[in-house]
């Protein structure tokens, strides 16, 4: 039994959310240590943002609980003591699914670090199955391995990855792209799967879509592009956007596409940030969009400006998108949605 053939479905993430999830960072599995207290207060910042919009449940490793209380308090935020190698929640928390009745579940997916790259990680494989079995929820164990961040649901039917990131021979070796694609199809209870081929330059995910395209409701997709031919993402946002171009839904629709200009390339050390501004976060009511500052300032405001066209109804709220991305990931990247239900 999986969750298709019980009618669960995986909601779209601007669905109406009970709370969001986090995880708090930890030094040890940091890339870059010693920026650990200026991570900190991005996170910091980020969970009371959501906070504004809807309840937090914060998971900490047990040794950290007492010091962060006094940084919440006032704020609807609920610590959580849950041991964890590392703070992508997207990636190693449960996707919760629902059926017809509002009844929820959770997929508890494979993890093993973005193929390999973090060790240890046996904490964070077991991240899922603790939230779940806190929420009291049912527990639907898929038979691969899959980050939340790289797959994006429209709620009725579709669903957006990367060939880069989901068919990568360091996830699932011993599957074939049609059972990967099968497995997936069960556990989202989708019909269609739209293939980008890579993701973002730079990406040490290996490409997940949360960072290249992401659906704004049914039949519309946003996407950063690059206007530079000199750039490594020209070729790719020009790729992606032409897949989107030639796509349908699931419903049939040809796709909305709304384009979002990449902000200027920068570097921290050796490695290309992949900064984008796809890896924003729906709330209730809102929007929490990393910006970037500096050399980012205009395209900042475009992209801010094309979020609020997309979305009127919606407060875009900004947050120094700087404060966590040399960790390799950002605001969509540290969050996973409880979506409402009975």
């Amino acid at each position: 039994m999986n969750p298709k053939t019980l009618h669960y479905k995986m909601p779209a993430e601007w669905e109406k959310h009970e709370r969001t999830l986090l995880s708090w960072p930890v030094q040890s599995s940091m890339v870059y240590p010693d920026n650990y207290k200026e991570v900190c207060g991005g996170y910091a910042e980020l969970v009371k943002a959501i906070a504004e919009f809807e309840p937090v449940t914060l998971l900490v490793n047990p040794e950290d609980e007492e010091s962060l209380r006094p940084i919440f308090a006032g704020h609807p935020v609920e610590l959580l003591p849950i041991p964890h190698n590392d703070a992508w929640l997207r990636d190693n928390g449960p996707t919760i699914v629902v059926n017809g009745q509002g009844e929820r579940a959770g997929i508890n997916w494979g993890f093993n670090a973005w193929g390999g790259k973090y060790s240890p990680w046996d904490l964070d494989d077991a991240v899922a199955p603790a939230v779940l079995k806190h929420l009291n929820l049912r527990q639907f164990d898929a038979p691969l391995v899959l980050e939340g961040g790289s797959i994006h649901v429209d709620g009725e039917g579709t669903l957006l990855t990367t060939e880069e990131c989901l068919l990568n021979e360091n996830r699932n070796p011993s599957l074939s792209r049609e059972e990967i694609e099968e497995h997936v199809k069960n556990f989202t209870n989708v019909d269609k799967i739209i293939w980008l081929n890579r993701g973002l330059a730079g990406d040490e995910t290996d490409g997940h879509v949360d960072n290249a395209a992401c659906f704004a409701a049914p039949g519309k997709v946003i996407i950063q592009v690059c206007d530079d031919p000199a750039d490594d993402n020209y070729a790719i946002t020009q790729e992606n956007l032409r897949i989107l171009e030639e796509a349908a839904d699931a419903q049939g629709r040809k796709l909305e596409i709304i384009p979002i200009q990449q902000p200027p390339h920068a570097q921290y050390e050796d490695s290309r940030l992949t900064l984008s501004y796809l890896n924003f976060y729906f709330v209730n009511g809102g929007i929490i969009l990393p910006i970037f500052g500096g050399e980012a300032a205009e395209t900042d405001r475009l992209a801010e400006e094309s979020l609020q066209r997309v979305f009127p109804d919606r407060r875009i709220r900004t947050i120094d998108g700087m404060a966590v991305i040399r960790e390799g990931g950002n605001v969509h990247c540290t969050t996973q949605q409880i979506p409402s239900g009975r």
